[in-house]
């Protein structure tokens, strides 16, 4: 008598060889990190933190030769505020996290040192950190934003002209210290961006993070806000306007690694013309030791003409039962034909109805920022753009 033996489904490898080895990393905290751009495989598009970016078009970041820029920035003065240059060797770089893709990788391995400003003053105090002083060629810089103990501060880094920019900022926010970051993109037509943000939070300390993605025609800014001891608070907030053939990603990552902690994540943007391409990615990990959590994060999109595309994914991982609340949400769609009938209700032109609409959806998010004539100068931008949209 013979005896049919069936294997279970899946056992063996896959035809195309080395299935072990091929399996994508799944725990976003497992991704491979190194200073080393030799210890990154290259880039092929397929990769699952690759995979919606245009990766031909951005080539000479991945691993060719750059030019170092960090020095390339005019900075506010303000009480309490050092700048100082920091070899790359030196214990305070890395404290924010190191490089997690290859692009980060490159950057990291061709600057000379890194621009660190430091902020001490418990008084709150507002820093400008302008860069219009690049040039196409490509380029790599390093930044490090530290708030010491108790500071108090908002950093705005305004981003404008031509680039070619693969960089890293990193941001150290000190024990019971308030500090929020900003940065902003207003590059021209054909600048590419590429950043890494990578942040630390102190115990009992708050962290308010703000991306503005409005110019240039490849931007990609990924923020990694690590919650690294108990009471910290992280905050993740963004807006972007995307115009035909531009493409804005945003990768987000919120680790919660210590004992009661909170996170919210909360990104919007706008689409408009053929090609407008705008990526979000939102991982939330909540380690075993992250008890007493509170996480949500959410993406909304609104798409104003056809031939647009958005691609949201959120992602959350919890290793502990013992939470306040985790949750997210994903959304992308058109105008809400209710608040545009209100509004023409109240005298409002359609065309001026949809206009207030997106301005209102916008500046939810910018309005965050604490700086009103910042604010100001953005909402006039996002008037601009909206002026040349085929709603006008």
């Amino acid at each position: 008598m013979t005896t049919l033996q069936t294997e279970q489904h899946g056992f063996k490898a896959h035809s195309d060889g080395d299935w072990e080895n091929r399996a994508p990393v799944q725990t976003r905290s497992e991704r491979l990190k190194s200073v080393s751009l030799a210890d990154f495989p290259e880039v092929t598009g397929r990769e699952v933190n690759w995979k919606f970016t245009p990766v031909a078009q951005i080539k000479s970041l991945l691993g060719d030769k750059l030019i170092d820029g960090s020095q390339t920035f005019e900075i506010s003065e303000a009480e309490g505020v050092e700048l100082s240059t920091v070899p790359m060797d030196s214990e305070l770089v890395g404290r924010g996290g190191i490089p997690e893709d290859q692009a980060a990788a490159n950057a990291w391995g061709q600057v000379q040192a890194a621009q660190r400003i430091l902020l001490t003053s418990q008084d709150h105090q507002t820093v400008i950190v302008k860069r219009s002083a690049l040039t196409t060629e490509p380029t790599a810089a390093h930044t490090i934003i530290e708030a010491a103990p108790q500071a108090n501060a908002l950093v705005i880094l305004e981003n404008e002209g031509d680039a070619h920019l693969s960089e890293t900022v990193e941001i150290v926010v000190g024990d019971a210290a308030n500090l929020t970051v900003v940065s902003i993109q207003e590059w021209n037509d054909e600048a590419i961006h590429l950043a890494a943000h990578n942040a630390t939070v102190g115990r009992d300390a708050n962290l308010q993070h703000i991306v503005v993605s409005l110019g240039g025609k490849i931007v990609r800014v990924n923020p990694s806000i690590h919650l690294d001891a108990q009471g910290a608070n992280g905050e993740g907030y963004g807006a972007y306007f995307a115009d035909a053939g531009q493409h804005l990603e945003h990768q987000v990552y919120i680790d919660h690694n210590a004992p009661h902690t909170r996170s919210r994540v909360a990104y919007k943007g706008a689409l408009q013309g053929e090609g407008a391409h705008a990526v979000w990615i939102g991982d939330v990990l909540i380690r075993r030791v992250a008890t007493g959590t509170d996480s949500y994060e959410e993406n909304r999109n609104l798409t104003l003409t056809e031939g647009t595309r958005t691609d949201s994914i959120p992602n959350l991982e919890i290793e502990t039962g013992d939470i306040e609340g985790a949750g997210h949400a994903s959304t992308t769609g058109r105008f809400d034909e209710e608040h545009i009938f209100y509004l023409q209700s109240r005298g409002i032109s359609e065309d001026e109805a949809r206009k207030l609409v997106v301005r209102g959806f916008l500046f939810d998010v910018i309005q965050r920022i604490g700086n009103e004539e910042i604010e100001d100068r953005l909402q006039e931008a996002i008037d601009a753009e909206l002026k040349q949209s085929v709603l006008a």
